[in-house]
């Protein structure tokens, strides 16, 4: 298999690579301070890496696909039983920090290694002789239905969604990154950093996510901006009263938004202010990215696009048989194969054999719908927001795109519940964007049936001062209150 970073040795050695907030290393630099990470981690099955939003991260995970590892990225927030049972279950030959780092007690017993950004090599390692098969990365999930399991990523996996990418979105070695994401996961750490190394462009990472760092950086010279919900959701706010931020977003290139659904409301009002409109793609730790809108096709809100080059992607009813009906309104769960997966679940033949079908498919868990012209349409997980009410199957999340579209709601979540009459109720949990005159649960109801059908109107408003959400901002359904 050829090289995960061509650009190491082909880019002109002056050429940026990476920069984090004020410090930043030229193409020539990364790969000789990456290539003495990977003389000293060589031979290492595994690599934990103490992943901060950090150069030494970002160097560390290079250096390690450099010298034919795998790394294992942890989630700095990690709880002590989470971190214990990823450690126990990766059994990492060593660890990597930033020098300085103040690392927990869970990994006490690990050998641990400093990226010191100014020890450099000649010539970095030649990863080129790694096998397609081999681990790239194991990564673990959220652990929302028990343990995280790590799923192992191989390099194959890497090369092939990142190329598909720079098909759909016509990324080159001319773009420059931008974002503030978390580097312990696929989309801040894969598509963020090891996808503009992998095409010979840039990344600035901000450190930490803010509409002037965004303002700052698309104003001088990036093209690119990846994000999640809330950070378009802030920028959608800030844009009224910020024109750099305005002139930044509509000079960029690409505004790409992932890691859960982007809200029509923030789609339309950021479109309305620039000029420019965000784009969804598809993906999971599992399979990496499947869909995306393209950078030369519509940019729909509430739809993720088409499947990428090599992707195949089908829905299919609970009883196995696939979905023919492509009308935007018949639900199935997303199934996709492809050279895009990930090989298993480390120490888990049992999870990784419920998670594929007898032919080969990946179960995802994520239900949706697709349009006539092929777009698909993510309308939830099958486990939280695939309701059955009186004998529809409804989407949680166009539910929740249309609360969104009241002016009197601020975030929203839709959830079912028990039913004797319809076997599950609508259930809306609101944050009313005033608390002290929250929108009432009729007018709320009336408004989203107005918009959708009545059979989706909510039959029950609960009102909170905020939604719980995880590191990534997504909404965590099953920490609402009972």
């Amino acid at each position: 298999m050829s090289s995960l970073f061509p650009a190491l040795t082909d880019r002109p050695s002056g050429r940026a690579a990476l920069r984090f907030g004020g410090r930043e290393l030229t193409y020539a630099e990364l790969a000789g301070v990456a290539g003495a990470v990977g003389e000293r981690v060589r031979g290492v099955g595994r690599v934990a890496v103490w992943a901060t939003p950090s150069l030494e991260t970002a160097v560390g995970v290079v250096g390690v696909l450099l010298a034919g590892a795998a790394a294992v990225p942890l989630n700095p927030r990690s709880g002590e039983k989470e971190l214990g049972h990823i450690l126990g279950d990766s059994a990492p030959g060593v660890v990597l920090a930033a020098p300085g780092d103040e690392l927990p007690a869970a990994l006490d017993g690990f050998e641990r290694i400093d990226v010191d950004v100014s020890e450099t090599v000649a010539a970095p390692p030649d990863d080129g002789g790694c096998g397609d098969e081999d681990a790239a990365l194991v990564v673990y999930t959220s652990g929302t239905t028990g343990p995280p399991k790590g799923a192992v990523i191989p390099r194959r996996a890497v090369a092939t969604t990142l190329d598909a990418l720079a098909d759909a979105w016509r990324w080159t070695g001319d773009d420059v990154l931008v974002h503030g994401l978390p580097l312990f996961h696929v989309h801040g750490l894969v598509l963020g950093v090891l996808g503009p190394l992998r095409r010979g462009g840039a990344v600035r990472h901000l450190g930490r996510f803010d509409t002037d760092g965004v303002a700052r950086e698309l104003n001088s010279g990036a093209s690119m901006l990846f994000g999640v919900p809330t950070m378009y959701h802030r920028i959608a706010e800030a844009l009224p009263g910020d024109p750099e931020l305005v002139k930044a977003l509509a000079g960029a290139r690409l505004l790409v938004s992932g890691s859960a659904a982007l809200p029509v409301h923030d789609h339309e009002r950021i479109a309305a202010a620039t000029g420019r409109r965000v784009i969804e793609r598809y993906g999971m730790t599992e399979t990496l990215m499947n869909t995306s809108v393209r950078a030369d096709g519509e940019a729909r809100a509430g739809t993720v696009g088409v499947p990428l080059p090599g992707v195949g992607l089908r829905l299919v009813e609970e009883d196995g048989s696939e979905v023919s009906a492509q009308d935007g309104e018949t639900v199935g769960e997303i199934q996709v194969r492809g050279p895009n997966l990930f090989t298993e679940y480390l120490n888990r033949p049992d999870a990784t054999a419920a998670a594929f079908t007898a032919d080969g498919w990946f179960r995802t868990g994520d239900v949706a719908v697709r349009d006539p012209d092929g777009y698909v349409r993510i309308v939830g997980r099958k486990a939280t927001d695939l309701i059955k009410s009186g004998g529809y199957k409804i989407g949680a999340g166009e539910i929740e795109n249309a609360l969104l579209e009241h002016p009197g709601v601020r975030e929203a979540a839709v959830t079912g519940e028990p039913d004797a009459d319809l076997g599950e109720r609508i259930v809306a949990w609101v944050v009313p964007a005033d608390p002290a005159a929250p929108p009432g649960g009729d007018e709320l109801a009336d408004h989203v049936a107005s918009r959708l059908a009545p059979h989706k109107r909510p039959r029950v408003v609960r009102y909170l001062d905020a939604l719980p959400r995880n590191d990534m901002g997504k909404i965590m359904k099953r920490a609402l209150p009972s």
